[in-house]
């Protein structure tokens, strides 16, 4: 009779890349949640419109209208919103302002989907590490989808 021994290696191997596409993944959600958060919790912030009127390479500036009790402040000028393909000199985009700050953050399907756009490429990424790593098909197909549908919703979206 032969005894059969096996390996540890392909489970040492399978738990490495299970952390990796793990920590991909988290480190994703975290991207996302800076800006996601004001978004997905923004009952009793600061909502309003913001016109932009002009860009720098980091940031947006424009005029920011309030509304609701906050709006009979007026308008205000001080306000910026980070600059990207989701904003364009002369647009007028729905806003909520971070608290304490003078940051603005996109609001409505385009913001939400722009927030949480780093957790789609972390997911497409862990996809890779999911499929050849791990040797899951099915489950990588799944986390390329889900990524890719988020990517492809914010670039419509926006």
């Amino acid at each position: 009779m032969s005894k059969k021994r096996t390996s540890a290696l392909p489970y040492a191997r399978a738990a490495a890349m299970a952390l990796v596409a793990s920590l991909l993944v988290v480190a994703g959600v975290w991207a996302s949640w800076g800006a996601a958060q004001h978004v997905l919790l923004s009952k009793g912030r600061e909502h309003g419109t913001l016109t932009v009127t002009g860009c720098s390479v980091d940031v947006c500036t424009g005029r920011f209208d309030p509304e609701g009790p906050a709006g009979s402040a007026g308008p205000r000028t001080d306000m910026t919103i980070d600059r990207s393909v989701a904003v364009e000199r002369g647009g007028r985009y729905p806003v909520v302002v971070k608290p304490g700050t003078t940051e603005l953050v996109r609001t409505g399907w385009p913001g939400g989907l722009h927030a949480w756009l780093p957790l789609g490429g972390a997911l497409v990424l862990a996809a890779l590490v999911i499929g050849g790593g791990m040797r899951l098909p099915r489950l990588a197909w799944v986390s390329a989808s889900l990524g890719g549908a988020l990517l492809v919703g914010t670039f419509l979206a926006l």
